[in-house]
């Protein structure tokens, strides 16, 4: 077991309680902050990930509508043509 030095404050308990005090809520305040930050983050990654494969879902759509066009059209091509 180490060896623990009791440590004597030069400034009155007063002042050492309001400092840590002020020094233990100013933490807090920065944590949930912090925290609250973390989750809109964390929010906007899902929304932006929801609509990327929205749009990545209707892109392979319009590429299968434009390839069924095409073939369409090849198929009248070929009517027409014989």
């Amino acid at each position: 077991m180490a060896f623990v030095q009791e440590m004597e404050w030069k400034s009155p308990s007063r002042k050492l309680v309001r400092f840590f005090n002020k020094s233990r809520d100013l933490w807090k305040a920065k944590y949930v902050e912090l925290k609250t930050e973390c989750k809109l983050m964390g929010n906007q990654v899902r929304a932006v990930e929801k609509s990327r494969e929205r749009w990545r879902q209707l892109a392979e759509e319009a590429q299968q509508q434009v390839q069924r066009l095409q073939q369409e059209l090849e198929e009248h091509k070929k009517s027409v043509a014989a």
